[in-house]
């Protein structure tokens, strides 16, 4: 792999860098104590300038290069997971119940060894904006960001991220055009009935066996009303009902998500679901009401933006290491936001063989940092060159 040398120099201190990351996980916008070790490496690499506190703990840095030119944005997250951690790692998170569990502190370190490099550097035109955001995982941070006028006060025309991909070979880059990650939603059920004696059924209005109808009824959302060849997913995740062998409860819940790509199909599921939900609730003589929550909406690549990090991508990994025709995934991701307000692309690594993301037993590979460093700096150099 063509890793920038001098980057390839950075790699034990941007390991060191990563752990302390790791050892310190915060959540959603609360990640003040990330924030403060980020600026205090980027002002150590003599980045121009330093903004801080946007979308409460979120940081820009701007590096300026050697020539006039637009300003591109490369963007990485910062917030943890409420997951305790089972790695056994001597650097495992000292924060109870809070871990790193799905590499962004590998993001953070990759975009932090790339501003070094860029820094001492400056072969480039224009300015680079590094972006550090928090509370991807949840609460929309990106969305905070754009809303705060992070686009409009930066002057920023394009914007890019990555994220690793256990599974994928070492320093494998996979993207495409378009869609690259669906829209999420979530949906609340609370269903109010009759309680009572569990030996006296008849004298209740059980809840619990309507939450079971209304959930088999749900699932033939996908299976019935929409079109097989086409993108949708529809998972319950929770049913909670009652507290003890023989008392049927008054009430029960069920909470779930929605997947998809296309805001027809959106439609057709808020409607589907709503009509299931009170017909199921009247069959079995109960209350019931839905709460549909609207998520992250689709993330769309923009061809220019894919073609010209494909081409960075190829020159750090070589193209038999590079695939453009990516599946659409299921999962979601809130740069969505910053790709709706301006053109991008989000990539995803390979870092190799390792626990899923989102698993207690999860690590990031701390051997692609570099190889992610390289990219977005060759990024940089090509996409505004001097």
């Amino acid at each position: 792999m063509a890793v920038v040398n001098r980057i390839a120099e950075y790699g034990p201190d941007m390991t060191a860098w990563r752990r302390n990351l790791h050892r310190h996980p915060e959540l959603g916008f609360e990640c003040h104590r990330t924030a403060r070790y980020v600026i205090a490496r980027l002002r150590s690499f003599g980045v121009d300038a330093v903004h801080d506190k946007i979308a409460t703990s979120g940081v820009v840095a701007l590096i300026k290069g050697r020539a006039p030119g637009p300003v591109i944005g490369l963007r990485a997250d910062m917030d943890a997971l409420p997951i305790a951690e089972e790695t056994g790692l001597d650097y495992a998170s000292e924060v109870p119940g809070v871990m790193h569990a799905c590499g962004h502190d590998g993001h953070m370190t990759m975009l932090l060894g790339a501003a070094r490099y860029l820094a001492e550097t400056r072969n480039f035109a224009g300015t680079v904006a590094v972006i550090f955001q928090p509370a991807e995982e949840n609460g929309g941070g990106a969305q905070v960001m754009c809303e705060e006028g992070l686009m409009e006060q930066f002057d920023i025309a394009k914007v890019y991220a990555l994220h690793n991909a256990p599974g994928l070979p070492e320093g494998f880059f996979l993207t495409k055009d378009g869609p690259i990650m669906a829209a999420v939603d979530t949906f609340h059920i609370h269903v109010k009935g009759r309680g009572g004696h569990a030996a006296m059924p008849h004298e209740t209005a059980d809840p619990i066996i309507a939450a079971l109808g209304i959930a088999q009824a749900i699932q033939t959302i996908v299976s019935r009303n929409h079109v097989a060849t086409e993108e949708l997913v529809v998972s319950i995740t929770q049913i909670h009902a009652g507290t003890a062998d023989n008392v049927i409860p008054d009430t029960a819940y069920i909470c779930g998500t929605v997947r998809s790509f296309d805001p027809v199909v959106q439609g057709m599921v808020i409607d589907r679901m709503r009509k299931i939900v009170e017909g199921q609730a009247a069959s079995y003589d109960v209350e019931a009401a839905l709460d549909y929550e609207r998520g992250y909406p689709q993330t769309v690549n923009s061809a220019e933006e894919v073609a010209q990090a494909a081409q960075a991508a190829e020159d750090v990994s070589g193209a038999q290491l590079v695939d453009t025709r990516s599946a659409r995934q299921m999962g979601a991701e809130d740069f969505a936001y910053m790709l709706q307000a301006r053109p991008g692309a989000y990539l995803f690594i390979g870092q190799g063989s390792s626990a899923t993301l989102h698993h207690p037993a999860y690590d990031f590979n701390d051997r692609i940092a570099p190889i992610g460093a390289s990219f977005f700096a060759r990024l940089v150099e090509q996409a505004q060159p001097l």
